[in-house]
């Protein structure tokens, strides 16, 4: 590798990491390149650079271009270079398929990443992590399995692998699959390091398995802000309240800072355990202790905690009080509040409010008829409905369950279910019913409950 390749590397990391000015009268428009416009000045003069003087065939040139542009996110400029690219290694091809991952394009980069020929870790890191990311949790654990099924890429998992599929374990409810990974790391003898540790922890909490989860955090021999944090986050999310309290002392006593994430895992415990002074005293801790100025998702979780226990009053003041525009998570914790306690007045006025912020989120609708229902207004409940069917508003997008069985996760949603197993679910189904109706008796045969009447 040259000096001169060296440099244009360099200078072209250096545009990624911070905003330029142009250093040069080069402008985008001279190399050929109109769409580029908007782009990074000195990245675009260093493009232009390494063709003046006939470095822009050179690999390792090349790959930087791509690797800037893709970072900076225009991802057309980044793919036309490219496909303009006679030779291509490993690098270039990560370049791309990561560029694609971060701009959300999880398609384009599936089907690079399926084209793509020798691929090595941090290809299949960066595809695992992106599908995570881009909320298919399945799709990246099966890609995990074919990582491990194929031979001829020659890569093994490693902690970032780990880390990535207990995210999407997880993401999905998949506890047999986190289980196994984590029998996978102490038969490797991998140290459960912060990274491991941290992910292993999220995935047995969000799992339910909050035992499990508190069993890894002990035996962790470092625990920083994220892995205490972790830990908090699984005790609030299933309402152990105290436990995440005391938690959070602990790691108050051991001189471990707590972050803006730790602050909303403590105000989701005080939410769903109805804590309102806990709640306040959280609140106030964050920028009177800590020095943490209290971002959206803190008001959410203050105006949930406050809305549960009637205190409106409270809640318009503190809404008032916010240095930022409220959001929807903030309107619709007030308006989950007026629900529970029938407070039809302001419930109506923040609907109404939500229905003209988000004219198409069905979400608004439904709370506002429910409210109405409530209060015996069905008028009122029949103009809303028919208000829905005149704009065209329904629930895009179906509600899904995912179960793990054996080892498969399955999944159920109105388009659709696994028909193995759908007879079996109707059989247990109506059996449970007949049970709660004190109708006939029941007997199991080969793990199938059977009605003794049929």
């Amino acid at each position: 590798m040259s000096c001169a390749n060296s440099v244009f590397h360099i200078l072209l990391r250096s545009c990624v990491s911070a905003p330029f000015v142009a250093l040069s009268k080069l402008t985008v428009s001279n190399l050929g390149f109109p769409y580029l416009s908007n782009a990074k000045p000195l990245g675009c003069s260093i493009h232009g650079k390494t063709i003046k003087f006939g470095w822009f065939r050179d690999l390792y040139v090349q790959n930087s271009l791509v690797n800037f542009y893709s970072e900076c996110g225009f991802l057309k400029s980044a793919r036309k270079l490219f496909d303009e690219m006679l030779n291509r290694d490993v690098v270039s091809w990560n370049s791309m398929i990561i560029g694609y991952l971060r701009g959300g394009n999880l398609d384009m980069a599936l089907k690079l990443f399926r084209i793509m020929g020798n691929r090595n870790i941090i290809t299949w890191n960066s595809m695992i992590t992106g599908l995570v990311q881009g909320g298919l949790g399945k799709e990246a654990l099966q890609l995990f399995h074919e990582m491990q099924n194929l031979s001829h890429d020659n890569v093994k998992p490693d902690k970032i692998t780990m880390a990535s599929v207990l995210s999407a374990c997880a993401y999905v409810g998949a506890i047999d699959h986190g289980k196994w990974i984590h029998s996978y790391l102490r038969r490797r003898g991998v140290e459960c390091d912060l990274v491991v540790g941290t992910a292993l922890i999220d995935m047995y909490g969000k799992c339910g398995s909050v035992e499990r989860a508190y069993e890894v955090f002990k035996e962790m021999p470092r625990r920083d802000t994220l892995a205490w944090t972790a830990m908090i986050s699984a005790f609030a999310l299933h309402g152990y309240s105290k436990e995440a309290f005391d938690t959070f002392e602990e790691m108050e006593a051991v001189g471990v800072k707590p972050n803006h994430v730790t602050f909303v895992s403590l105000l989701s415990a005080c939410v769903h355990s109805g804590l309102v002074e806990k709640g306040r005293r959280c609140f106030d801790m964050m920028r009177r202790v800590y020095s943490i100025e209290p971002q959206l998702h803190h008001y959410a979780c203050m105006v949930d905690v406050l809305s549960r226990a009637a205190l409106f009053e409270e809640v318009e003041n503190l809404v008032r009080s916010m240095p930022m525009e409220p959001d929807v998570f903030v309107w619709g914790a007030l308006l989950g509040g007026c629900q529970i306690h029938g407070n039809i007045e302001l419930g109506e006025r923040v609907a109404q409010y939500l229905i003209d912020l988000e004219p198409i989120n069905h979400a608004f609708y439904i709370n506002l008829c429910d409210i109405y229902a409530k209060a015996g207004r069905f008028d009122d409940v029949k103009r809303i409905r028919a208000l829905m069917k005149e704009r065209g508003i329904r629930k895009e997008v179906a509600g899904c369950s995912m179960i793990e069985v054996d080892g498969f996760v399955l999944e159920f949603s109105i388009k659709g279910w696994p028909e193995l197993v759908m007879d079996e679910i109707v059989v247990i189904l109506n059996l449970l019913k007949n049970e709660i109706k004190g109708e006939g008796s029941v007997h199991y045969c080969d793990g199938i409950l059977l009605d003794a009447q049929n």
